[in-house]
């Protein structure tokens, strides 16, 4: 092959190569999509399995999605409505806000203790915010969350429906991934296939457990203790948990900083649930709900909810922790079974038996 021939033919590589990382990369949205879905299905096909036992396979899907479903459209028109007449709330008692704000005891120590700027700098604020030219920065603003409230819910539809089809052939598509591995390798790689399915299903159950309890228990006492939006704090707490070691913290510290808008009080009282209840979730709940998943390390847990937050945003990152939970099972599975059979280097292993004299 002349030289001419061989860079246009590596210059035709690089070129592909560079269009299949673009094409990968605007697909990224849709393959997160696809990754929740599939651990959803495999999260809810033990459940699936449970009900078949009973009924017929479409049917035990229809019932596990008809729940699914109702139970999603509850939480809907639980939350929303309440968000609504919330935020509505929140609007109309702007105003007295910042002026109660401005003349509580803790505004005036601070302007005491930090003088003229930090007085100057709540008044830039509160000046941007009373500007009618600003009211279009606001606006586009508002309408940027709006459009991403919209996506969001545009993207869960769009999970649920995947999701149902991933119930619903569930098991043709593990039938069809062993097709892909040589007749010889197929009952360990079938094995070893159901073990990884079987943990990431209960792991993902488990963390929704945990997410569900934390949500409630959020819900009912920051209520209690009046926080701001407590219906919105608590959505925040359900999603947080859905990120194991993290997610919960990184919440915690939101939602107590959302609470220092009402009073230092209120957001000391909800930093101290929260310092408790991580750690009875530590010590007294995680192990008894995940004591059948997979043990993940927690420099894992943390490597893999940052990595796969900077792929993929939230979705990325709850579809990382499982995805190292499979790679734990296939390490233990087959990586560490296959090292242990090597008690001799190769070259004993190669070398002929010697002749006796």
């Amino acid at each position: 092959m002349n030289p001419f021939t061989f860079g246009l033919l590596g210059a035709l590589g690089v070129l592909v190569a560079l269009l299949i990382g673009s094409i990968v990369g605007q697909l990224g949205t849709v393959l997160v999509y696809v990754g929740v879905a599939l651990f959803l299905s495999l999260g809810l096909d033990p459940i699936v399995s449970a009900i078949e036992r009973r009924l017929p396979r479409p049917a035990a899907v229809a019932v596990v999605v008809g729940v699914v479903v109702l139970a999603f459209a509850g939480i809907l028109l639980a939350i929303v409505p309440v968000l609504v007449r919330q935020i509505a709330n929140l609007v109309d008692s702007a105003p007295q806000m910042v002026d109660d704000v401005t003349g509580s005891a803790w505004y005036a120590q601070l302007t005491e203790q930090f003088g003229s700027n930090f007085d100057d700098a709540v008044s830039g604020v509160l000046g941007f915010l009373q500007d009618p030219g600003n009211l279009g920065q606001i606006g586009g603003g508002l309408v940027a969350v709006g459009a991403g409230i919209a996506g969001g819910i545009t993207g869960i539809i769009i999970v649920l429906i995947l999701t149902l089809y991933f119930m619903a052939s569930m098991r043709a598509m593990k039938r069809l991934a062993v097709r892909f591995v040589p007749a010889y390798q197929r009952p360990r790689f079938r094995e070893l296939l159901e073990d990884v399915s079987g943990a990431v299903g209960r792991y993902v159950i488990g963390q929704v457990s945990l997410a569900l309890i934390n949500g409630i228990l959020s819900l009912v006492y920051l209520s209690i203790i009046g926080a701001p939006l407590p219906a919105l704090l608590a959505l925040i707490a359900f999603v947080g948990s859905l990120i194991p070691l993290v997610g919960t913290l990184s919440a915690s510290i939101v939602i107590s900083l959302v609470c220092l808008v009402e009073s230092p009080p209120t957001a000391l009282a909800a930093a101290i649930y929260y310092l408790v209840y991580m750690q009875i979730e530590a010590y007294v709940l995680s192990p008894r709900i995940m004591s059948k998943a997979v043990a993940v390390p927690g420099s894992l847990v943390v490597i893999a909810a940052v990595g796969g937050g900077a792929l993929g945003g939230i979705l990325g990152a709850l579809v990382a922790i499982p995805v190292a939970a499979s790679i734990i099972i296939i390490v233990q599975k087959v990586v560490f079974p296959a090292q242990d059979e090597k008690s001799s280097p190769p070259e004993a292993r190669l070398a002929p038996p010697r002749a006796e004299a």
